[in-house]
């Protein structure tokens, strides 16, 4: 019997009336929950309610109606994505992808293409969620190239980048939005508690390379035989040896891109001549000048790598002679962007449905009391850091923001965590590493789209809502195993998390 298959658009329209239903139904009740934040001035705890907004009423129809098109405008991924993919169309149109790739796929085992693809995920939360627009079509070609199924490349992309989104070595400005969160949460016990930037990179060396060489193994050994083989319609072989024009145009292109990396990279070190134009320079850490708010190089990010894959692919077409004049160049611009017109109503329906999730506080008040929980166990020890990391997870499904969701149970979880003789850096360790995992998992996360989106392209008849999400939960499961196996070890041995950071406290 065949398995029904749910439309992703048709889902996102239910989910979003199910979100109407049961706001009205809530409403009726009076749902509501508390939560307690930190006065970063006084390091008071203060108490919050949240009540469920009935968005069946007129109030609630009014916002849906008058915020409809400015929700959709306004969609983050929308915008990165269609950026991004007038720039991937100019490396695929060019003929630089299948010459750079089938080079790579046949000069390199299938392991360590994958491990590398897993590996730049992880790194690119470094930039924010430019990982989602960039490497899942990438991964898609990737694969394609490699004569492998290209879902493979996809799926491996969105779950190195989801799950790598909390394996970061060196601080992002999401982490150190963290920090100073955790920290003022610290003051309730200890008003001189301070964190060190590096509070946490022994433990996420750990992490970072058992996620990668995890993530790959469930990718080779789990994913790529469930996907089965993939029918290429119009894909080439490509000689071993290349033409004298694809060798040159493959030289000129890298060799002009380095050019490229170089005068970026100089534009974000600060104190050398003229250098530092990109930055924000009234951030206190590096980070934060690199991805303030007046930081050039956040604001004009996607614009960078879009004109890097431009400058790439215009070399190497030129050269090459597969970019022959302005309408070839116009041609290669929208070359990604044929048959968006699904992507455009898919991103439509899905920032409805998260515009009116988020609106309703469902979200805000499972997350409150979720929180209220962990003192409502009232564990110590072991028990408190697991049911921190499950409550993590949980809370992802209904609230992906990492810092809004920080904000709303540090009050609560880190003074409970001091008092239990842990680390407030290892609590932050613990939120974080459970975070990731329910990213992966819910489509109320924005970028989720993308990864439907892309899917779409190589799934062919597998394509349904439910589709990408079957495949996160392996990758799930083994990453909660690691994690809970690598936060127990370094919380029972005592080795240091970091650079001065110990797992437990000693007053």
């Amino acid at each position: 019997m065949r398995k029904r298959k749910f439309s992703p658009i048709f889902m996102f329209l239910s989910l979003t009336l199910v979100v109407l239903l049961l706001s009205f139904i809530l409403s009726i009740f009076g749902a509501q929950a508390e939560y307690t934040t930190v006065n970063s001035y006084t390091n008071a705890l203060q108490n919050n309610v949240v009540q469920v907004e009935n968005m069946l009423s007129s109030s609630g129809l009014k916002y849906i109606v008058t915020n409809a098109v400015s929700n959709f405008v306004n969609f983050e991924p929308l915008a990165m994505l269609i950026i991004v993919l007038m720039g991937i169309g100019v490396l695929e149109k060019s003929g630089f992808t299948k010459t750079f790739f089938t080079l790579i796929t046949q000069n390199f085992r299938k392991n360590t293409i994958t491990f590398t693809l897993i590996l730049l995920g992880m790194i690119s939360s470094l930039f924010g969620h430019i990982g989602f627009v960039v490497l899942l079509p990438i991964g898609g070609l990737l694969f394609k190239y490699g004569h492998r199924h290209p879902l493979g490349g996809v799926i491996s992309a969105f779950a190195g980048v989801c799950f790598g989104f909390s394996l970061n070595v060196f601080l992002t400005s999401t982490d150190t939005s963290l920090l100073m969160i955790t920290q003022n949460a610290a003051h309730v016990i200890d008003s001189s508690y301070t964190i060190e930037s590096l509070f946490q990179i022994f433990i996420m060396i750990v992490a970072s390379i058992g996620g990668a060489i995890a993530l790959t193994r469930v990718t080779e050994k789990t994913i790529m035989p469930l996907l089965g083989k993939y029918e290429f319609d119009e894909i080439e072989t490509l000689d071993a040896n290349l033409t004298n024009r694809e060798l040159r145009g493959l030289i000129l292109s890298i060799g002009a891109a380095l050019v490229y990396l170089v005068i970026i990279v100089y534009m974000i070190l600060p104190g050398l001549p003229l250098s530092g134009g990109l930055l924000d320079n009234n951030g206190t850490f590096y980070i934060d000048k690199l991805f303030g708010e007046n930081s050039l190089f956040a604001q004009g990010f996607v614009f960078i790598v879009m004109f890097f894959f431009l400058i790439v692919g215009l070399v190497y077409g030129l050269v090459a002679k597969t970019i022959r004049n302005s309408k070839d160049m116009s041609e290669a611009l929208r070359y990604s962007l044929d048959g968006m017109g699904y992507v455009l109503v898919l991103m439509f329906v899905a920032s409805l449905f998260i515009s009116v999730f988020n609106k309703s506080n469902i979200g805000t008040i499972v997350v409150a009391l979720l929180t209220n929980l962990i003192n409502a166990f009232n564990f110590g020890g072991l028990g408190l850091i697991i049911i921190l990391f499950v409550i993590s997870i949980i809370a992802s499904f209904f609230s992906p923001g990492y810092v809004s969701k920080w904000q709303m149970m540090s009050g609560s979880v880190v003074p409970a965590i001091m008092n239990a003789s842990i680390s407030p850096e290892m609590a932050q360790v613990v939120y974080t590493a459970g975070s990731s995992l329910g990213l992966a998992l819910t489509p109320v996360m924005a970028y989720y789209v993308v990864y439907v989106a892309i899917f779409d392209k190589y799934g062919k008849d597998e394509t349904s809502f439910f589709g990408p999400i079957k495949y996160m939960r392996h990758y799930a499961i083994v990453m909660a195993v690691m994690w809970l196996i690598i936060i127990l070890a370094f919380y029972i041995t005592g080795l240091p998390i970091g650079v001065g950071t110990s797992p437990v406290l000693s007053f």
